[in-house]
């Protein structure tokens, strides 16, 4: 299905088109956030507080969205880099824009694989990891309950493995290997553990588990499954499923559609709520054909989160080609998000505002 792989976000410069500038965009009669709102529903952007100095950035966030999530200033080792010692300022910038912008927050990510900050260390103790995890958590929640709504609680915790029916395994990572956080060996048993320390720390906010890969039904997206009927089965407190849609415009072919449908479904069927949390397209040129293959794929998943009632946000990663993260990470590939590096609206802007028409 030509997913592309999963960042969990990483920010760069360059978007495939050259400029930038502070050039504003045309008016518009309806946003975004206004035709998504007719429907209940969360339209929203990954973001970056630097980039609120610039003025076409700052005015279209708080203009086109009713949502944003740090795309990494909310991290361990952004918050964290190096010592257990928390500092949020990045975070609260992104917060304090969003308050004053009638805009919700989503926390990304308390636990991942990777950005684990240099100071934590595979030497460490079980009793050791567990305390700095339990603690960063734990803080982190604290400081922003209230401010953020939900969080991606474990991020990409499964592996790209798994064939047929037999589900993808579990990751290895700092927090669940030998020592880990004391859940080596264990399946899930470690995200249970965050997910816990997480409702403590705010009973109020949507707990998520977030991957890539996870999209259609296939063995990873099956494990997922899995872990999602055993939480919500033994009251483990999971409120929904984050899917990142890292794709590009092979994805669009009726069987995957289908499947996403579907695969939605059965975690719908749940009772949990899903978010799209991470999409971008990427092109491989700028053409007319690229842009309208683009575009044609963005409406019909912004069709399909609209008929399913429990998804609730529809969110890209990033929402302008000058600050997108594809052309380092994926080199020759771009132009992935709904507006060009110049703040002009794309094709991709128009097909998801008629879907929500």
């Amino acid at each position: 299905m030509s997913l592309l792989a999963g960042c969990g976000g990483g920010s760069t410069g360059g978007g495939g088109t050259t400029g930038g500038g502070n050039n504003n965009p045309p008016p518009s009669t309806a946003t975004l956030a206004q035709n998504a709102a007719k429907h209940s529903l969360k339209v929203g952007a990954a973001a970056v507080s630097p980039y609120l100095s610039d003025t076409s950035y700052a005015s279209i966030l708080g203009s086109e969205f009713n949502e944003l999530t740090a795309e990494n200033e909310m991290k361990f080792a952004s918050v964290a880099p190096t010592s257990p010692t928390e500092n949020y300022a990045g975070a609260d910038a992104l917060v304090s824009f969003a308050q004053a912008h009638q805009m919700s927050v989503r926390g990304h990510t308390l636990v991942w694989h990777q950005q684990v900050p240099s100071w934590v260390s595979p030497s460490d103790t079980t009793a050791q990891l567990n305390t700095i995890l339990q603690n960063h958590i734990t803080d982190e929640v604290t400081h922003f309950a209230g401010k953020v709504y939900a969080w991606d609680v474990v991020n990409e915790a499964f592996n790209d493995d798994g064939s047929g029916s037999t589900p993808a395994t579990v990751r290895s990572t700092i927090w669940y290997d030998n020592p880990g956080i004391g859940f080596a060996g264990m399946g899930t048993a470690y995200i249970e553990q965050a997910f816990n320390w997480a409702r403590a720390a705010d009973p109020t906010a949507k707990l998520f588990y977030n991957d890539y890969n996870i999209e259609t039904e296939n063995p990873k997206s099956d494990a997922v499954y899995a872990m999602a009927q055993d939480f919500t089965n033994r009251s483990v407190p999971l409120d929904g499923i984050g899917f990142q849609f890292h794709i590009n415009p092979s994805f669009d072919t009726p069987a995957n559609l289908a499947s996403v449908t579907a695969n939605f479904q059965r975690f719908a069927a749940l009772g949990l709520d899903i978010h799209i949390t991470e999409l971008d397209i990427a092109l491989a040129d700028s053409s007319t054909a690229s842009f309208n293959a683009q575009a044609k794929l963005y409406g019909e998943l912004a069709t399909i989160c609209l008929q399913q009632p429990k998804c609730k946000l529809f969110q890209t990663w990033g929402f302008t080609d000058k600050y997108s993260w594809i052309p380092q990470f994926i080199p020759g590939h771009g132009w992935a998000l709904p507006f060009d590096a110049n703040y002009q609206k794309k094709p991709a802007y128009t097909s998801i505002l008629n879907a929500w028409q």
